[in-house]
């Protein structure tokens, strides 16, 4: 039986149409692309428990364009959610800040990411424990590495804190986004986002910690 032209090219175009759906589809719930940088902006990268929480903190920011959730540190490529959480793959939960250098500087994202965090834990954040969950400032260049160490100089031989800051000061890796459910989570799941927080004890915590800053 021979299958005319007009036929054949109604096939072809479902499968297109049908190709398109479907990739539109898995881009929509595994979105692992990276933002590009335009010349006016900046970007950093910081560990500091759950990303949720760290995203909505940064993007609360004046100066703050975007708050991209990810994982860096470890040694598996495009890693997923379920291995970084129960796989020992070094990775850290991880938040990259795209920024207005012009309007927010890099020294004034570290002072807050420290303010938004409990640096004297090693062994997690909060409810949150394990490797994934750990803090770190991740460094591009010897500047930041300098604003870095020096931020984390000055608060450990201050009186605020009541431990040392255990946060390590690291050369940043590639930064592999995290699954497009886990972008913007707090505003697309408020309820569960909020409930989240607090009952893992994230504010709380965090106040007690800086009680003795002024700033805070």
């Amino acid at each position: 039986m021979r299958i005319s032209q007009s036929i054949l090219v109604a096939i072809l175009a479902g499968f297109i149409a049908a190709g398109v759906a479907f990739w539109k589809q898995a881009d929509a719930n595994d979105d692992r692309r990276n933002t590009l940088l335009k010349p006016s902006q900046a970007d950093a990268v910081f560990a500091g428990g759950c990303f949720w929480c760290v995203e909505a903190d940064f993007e609360k920011v004046e100066g703050v364009l975007e708050a991209i959730s990810g994982y860096t540190g470890g040694h598996v490529n495009n890693p997923s959610y379920e291995q970084v959480s129960r796989e020992k793959t070094g990775h850290y939960e991880a938040v990259r800040v795209i920024y207005d250098p012009a309007i927010v500087s890099y020294e004034e994202l570290i002072d807050y990411f420290w303010r938004h965090v409990d640096p004297t834990d090693e062994g997690g954040q909060f409810c949150d424990r394990g490797e994934s969950y750990r803090t770190a400032v991740f460094v591009e260049t010897e500047d930041e590495k300098a604003i870095a160490e020096a931020s984390k100089q000055a608060l450990n031989a201050s009186d605020i804190l009541a431990d040392p800051i255990v946060t390590p000061i690291l050369d940043q890796q590639t930064f592999w986004p995290a699954e497009g459910y886990h972008q913007n989570y707090y505003k697309t799941h408020p309820t569960r986002y909020s409930y989240y927080r607090f009952s893992c004890g994230r504010d709380g915590r965090v106040k007690k910690v800086w009680a003795k800053d002024k700033a805070h």
